[in-house]
């Protein structure tokens, strides 16, 4: 069955992974994502190891489920191409920064008069309301912009340091994702398009701060800004005698019930400490410290039986090899071996949502090589044979 997204059609002007994964959710869920590459094509090609050039393993991830076009959009015919791809998309999304879209040519009142339905979603560093337009911006910038490194030190005790993920790329592009299809609903209602712009760092800020802008909340302050819990350095995976044990003791419940495991269950009543999550948060250092003297008395195995019949919440910690042979990964689908037409047996990431009604979320269309769909795109566009040909033979676009 066609994804929930079906029918949607979705230029995708984006590189590397900020926008490339925002647009992957959306081809996952069924939309035509038609990726417009230049002839060098996406940079994140050639990151990571790789079979064949320009399919590097990282862009293989995030790019699935779409159609490669190559076109040169700094010259005239790619353009003119372009627009004419623009007459029957839905939305064209970016992630260079505006004034290099308005250099190109490609702007939102330009494709507004194309074709009034349009949504242009752009995706890039600083809102262009603020005195930060047009900044250059990188995860790693964003991350250290938004107080993400200054948060790690505090939690523990060491240097500052950025969280080993794209992490601000990756939470971007599910806001952008989300703002595009708001802007598909409204435009349901209204019948017409609108510009979307979806900032990295406003983004972070509002992701960091909900949770530690604490007594900041309130004017004057009402203490210190941070999460207490968050930020101690007892708050980490507990050593146990062969490995490591997740946990998580929160409700008034786990405690008392991991209390009475360590024979210490008069401490819930008589110890102030747990008398509320109020002021367990207070003392939550003190707590996990705790928690983590008892789990380096018994083992992991020992650990999971005790914790699970006493319904308090625990996993063993993965590493990323380990995280590839979990059992219910692979009995939901999220980890396949596939046979890619070029790159041969893969393994592919599933998708994590599912809807009873659209259920068509596989990975129906492996990442594609560059340029692999220019001619089929260009045709379903309008032009001839002979002008595809004319394209290739310029230098605008390849198959």
């Amino acid at each position: 069955m066609a994804g929930a997204l079906n029918g949607l059609r979705v230029l995708d002007l984006t590189s590397v992974l900020m926008g490339p994964f925002a647009t992957q959710l959306m081809a996952d869920m069924g939309a035509d994502v038609i990726k417009i590459e230049s002839p060098a094509g996406d940079t994140v090609r050639g990151i990571g190891p790789m079979r064949n050039t320009g399919m590097g393993s990282i862009f293989l991830h995030v790019n699935r489920n779409k159609r490669s076009v190559v076109l040169d959009l700094k010259k005239p015919e790619g353009l003119a191409a372009f627009f004419k791809l623009v007459e029957t998309a839905d939305v064209v999304v970016y992630n260079i920064r505006p004034q290099a879209m308005q250099r190109l040519g490609i702007n939102y009142e330009r494709l507004k008069a194309i074709n009034p339905r349009i949504i242009y979603a752009g995706l890039y560093g600083y809102s262009e309301k603020g005195p930060y337009a047009g900044k250059p911006a990188y995860d790693d910038l964003i991350q250290g912009a938004a107080a993400v490194p200054s948060l790690m030190s505090r939690a523990s005790g060491g240097e500052p340091r950025y969280v080993p993920l794209t992490l601000a790329d990756r939470t971007v592009g599910l806001m952008a994702s989300n703002a595009i299809l708001a802007a598909v609903i409204a435009r349901h209602q209204t019948g017409v398009g609108q510009a979307v712009e979806v900032p990295m760092f406003e983004t972070m800020a509002q992701y960091v701060l909900g949770e530690h802008m604490a007594g900041a909340t309130f004017e004057p302050p009402m203490g210190e800004t941070g999460y207490p819990r968050l930020l101690v350095q007892e708050r980490r995976p507990y050593p146990t005698r062969d490995g490591h044990l997740c946990v998580l003791i929160y409700t008034d419940r786990h405690w008392q019930k991991f209390l009475e495991l360590i024979g210490q269950a008069q401490l819930f009543e008589q110890d102030p400490r747990f008398a509320s999550i109020g002021a367990r948060t207070r003392h939550i250092n003190d707590l996990y410290r705790l928690v983590a003297q008892a789990m380096a008395t018994q083992s992991t195995e020992v650990w999971m039986a005790r914790l699970n019949e006493a319904d308090i919440p625990c996993i063993p910690m993965h590493d990323v090899d380990s995280l590839l042979q979990d059992p219910h990964l692979l009995a939901v689908g999220m980890l396949q071996e596939v046979d890619h037409p070029s790159e041969g047996h893969v393994r592919e990431i599933g998708v994590p949502v599912s809807f009873s009604g659209t259920p068509g979320l596989t990975v129906q269309k492996p990442a594609p090589r560059l340029g692999q769909h220019s001619a089929e795109v260009l045709r379903e566009a309008g032009l001839s044979d002979a002008d595809i040909e004319g394209l290739q033979k310029r230098g605008v676009s390849h198959t």
